[in-house]
C-alpha cells in the first residue's frame, strides 16, 4: 500500500535543503564579522559585534523557519486540491472503462485514507522547520569562535574569515557529491559564490 501523498512529508530536510541553510546562515554571519573594522576595534565593539552576529542568525534563523512552514502548508493545500480533482476523473473516464476497470479503481480507492479536509502541518514539518532553524543559528558559531579565544582582533577576524572559507568550501564539496559534479570544484564555486554574496550584501547595506 502507497502512502497518503497528501501527509507524506519529505524527510526532516533534504541534503540540498540542509546544504542551503548551512550557506545562508554563513552568508548572513559573513555579512556582520566582514563590516567589523579591526582597526578601531575595542573590547566594547567586539562583544558587540559578538552579540550581533548570533543574534542576527537568530532572527533569521526563525524567519526562515516560518517561511519553511508557510510554504509546507501551501503543498498540503495543493494536495487536497488534487485529491478532490482526482474524485472527479473516474465519471468522466467511465464510457472508456471496462467493469473489471472499476473493480479495480474500487478496490484501489478503499485502500486510501480520507484526504483532510484542510491544510494540516504534521511533526515531520515542525521538525524540519526546527531543523531550519538550528542550521541557520548553530553556523554562526564556527566563524565568531576565533573572536572568543585570540585577543588581536586583527588576527581573529582572518582566522574567522579563513573558517569561513573551509566551511563555504566544505558546503559546496558537499553540494556537489549527490548533484553529480566535481566536489572540488563545486567547493571552490561555493567560495567565489559566498564571497560575491557577501560583498553585495554588506555594499547594498545589508
Amino acid at each position: 500500500m502507497s502512502e497518503d501523498p497528501i501527509k507524506t512529508s519529505k524527510r526532516v530536510l533534504e541534503p540540498y535543503d540542509r546544504i542551503s541553510e548551512v550557506l545562508f546562515g554563513l552568508i548572513m554571519v559573513l555579512t556582520v564579522t566582514c563590516s567589523f573594522s579591526v582597526a578601531k576595534a575595542n573590547h566594547k565593539q567586539v562583544d558587540a559585534m559578538l552579540l550581533a552576529a548570533p543574534g542576527c542568525n537568530l532572527a533569521w534563523g526563525a524567519i526562515d523557519a516560518v517561511f519553511y512552514l508557510v510554504g509546507r502548508f501551501s503543498e498540503q493545500g495543493h494536495g487536497i486540491l488534487a485529491a478532490i480533482i482526482s474524485d472527479t476523473l473516474p465519471p468522466l473516464l467511465a464510457s472508456a472503462l471496462t467493469p473489471t476497470d472499476f473493480e479495480l479503481i474500487r478496490q484501489r480507492l478503499n485502500q486510501l485514507p480520507e484526504p483532510p479536509s484542510h491544510p494540516k502541518l504534521t511533526k515531520g514539518d515542525w521538525l524540519a522547520a526546527f531543523g531550519v532553524f538550528l542550521l541557520v543559528f548553530l553556523s554562526t558559531f564556527p566563524v565568531v569562535i576565533p573572536f572568543l579565544f585570540l585577543k588581536d582582533a586583527r588576527f581573529a577576524l582572518h582566522a574567522s574569515n579563513g573558517v569561513a572559507i573551509l566551511m563555504l568550501f566544505l558546503t559546496g564539496y558537499a553540494f556537489g557529491r549527490p548533484a553529480g559534479r566535481r566536489p572540488w570544484l563545486t567547493g571552490i564555486s561555493m567560495v567565489i559564490l559566498g564571497s560575491v554574496l557577501v560583498a553585495i550584501t554588506i555594499g547594498l547595506g545589508g
